[in-house]
């Protein structure tokens, strides 16, 4: 739903109704995870998508539906054997929307949630899925205030503890409580909806590749960095706008910038003096992704200089290099690709082979929070 969360704001602060569809659930090769989100606003205005395209036009028609009669839906879409041609996912899954009217005097937790989003600050949306709360009742979970109600003070408590254990995760998915808030598996559904600050992509190397990996970046919704050490290169108009861009000595300011679990670093200097101090810090950072520019005796000599600083072999085991996946790639923009397509197998635990040479499931489940 980040993704669209912009135009939702803008529909909200302009007074403007809007219906809202939110996958809750999946079954088998759905398309889409939970939390993927579709909406219709003025004029019929359709933003963001569930299925990839099977069920979208239900979907407009429902989402007009619970706008009209300020009534929550929940509904399930999937394969029909006996009428390929029914409303349905091709793919043979099976997804559960929650489809729900969302308005500025109702939905006051909507408001602050997208606010804070907006503001790159943690909070958790809780939404009533089913059960016998109010259907689409909203809850703002931040890690010091809460804003709405889901019917009960009880359930507002139990879901608030949740949430807040859900938030430090990362995580999304329904839970189900008790009309008091006991934990129970036949009761009131809850969808909790997380959403961390986006994750960083920190670029070393104001170079022509960098710029192309730092536009790729924001694509796939890194909150972008480009730092290098000299004025002339790091200067804000060659990079897309929202991208950070620093004048500092890499090392220096890996040093002192925060990272986790979900960072991503781009090493794309190819220069000793600055790429071998930098991947020194980075290699004992918690980041997910550390990648470095350069042939391969580049490659060899970094590793040997590395070693020199004192690195371990399990450290220097993490390094990508030479960076991205074997694509062809000449081009910035084809390295960009290779490189994000280096990122993304990593993510979701992908091969890099192509579809065609593998079997089983397409949509892999995340292997961990993030």
């Amino acid at each position: 739903m980040r993704e669209i969360l912009p135009t939702l704001a803008r529909w909200y602060a302009a007074g403007e109704p809007f219906g809202l569809a939110t996958v809750v659930a999946v079954g088998r090769s759905a398309p889409r995870g939970p939390g993927a989100a579709m909406a219709v606003g003025p004029d019929d205005e359709v933003v963001g998508s569930v299925s990839g395209g099977c069920v979208e036009g239900a979907v407009l028609e429902l989402a007009k539906e619970v706008v009209e009669t300020g009534r929550a839906r929940l509904e399930t879409f999937g394969y029909g054997d006996e009428d390929a041609f029914a409303v349905g996912l091709t793919c043979g899954g099976e997804i559960t929307l929650l489809v729900r009217p969302v308005t500025a005097v109702r939905d006051p937790a909507f408001g602050e949630a997208a606010e804070t989003v907006a503001g790159h600050r943690p909070v958790v949306m809780a939404t009533v899925a089913d059960g016998p709360a109010p259907r689409g009742a909203c809850l703002a979970v931040r890690p010091d205030t809460v804003t709405g109600t889901l019917g009960a003070s009880g359930l507002d408590a139990a879901v608030t503890a949740d949430a807040r254990g859900e938030l430090a995760l990362g995580a999304t998915g329904l839970r189900h409580y008790g009309p008091h808030g006991e934990r129970r598996e036949d009761d009131v559904a809850v969808f909790l909806q997380s959403f961390a600050p986006p994750p960083r992509m920190l670029v070393f190397g104001a170079i022509d590749f960098a710029a192309a990996t730092a536009r790729i970046g924001a694509f796939l919704g890194y909150r972008v960095t480009v730092c290098d050490a000299r004025p002339v290169f790091a200067d804000p108009r060659r990079f897309p706008d929202g991208a950070e861009v620093v004048v500092d000595w890499p090392h220096r300011y890996l040093s002192g910038t925060e990272t986790d679990g979900r960072t991503v670093v781009c090493v794309l200097t190819h220069d000793p003096k600055f790429d071998v101090p930098l991947l020194e810090v980075a290699l004992r950072t918690p980041a997910a992704y550390i990648g470095a520019m350069g042939s391969r005796r580049t490659h060899e000599d970094r590793l040997a200089r590395l070693r020199g600083a004192g690195l371990g072999e399990a450290e220097l085991a993490r390094l990508r290099s030479p960076v991205g996946l074997d694509l062809g790639a000449r081009t910035p923009e084809e390295v960009a690709v290779s490189i994000a397509a280096e990122i993304v197998a990593l993510r979701w635990g992908g091969t890099g082979l192509p579809l065609s040479d593998t079997s089983g499931a397409i949509h892999r489940p995340r292997p961990g929070p993030g």
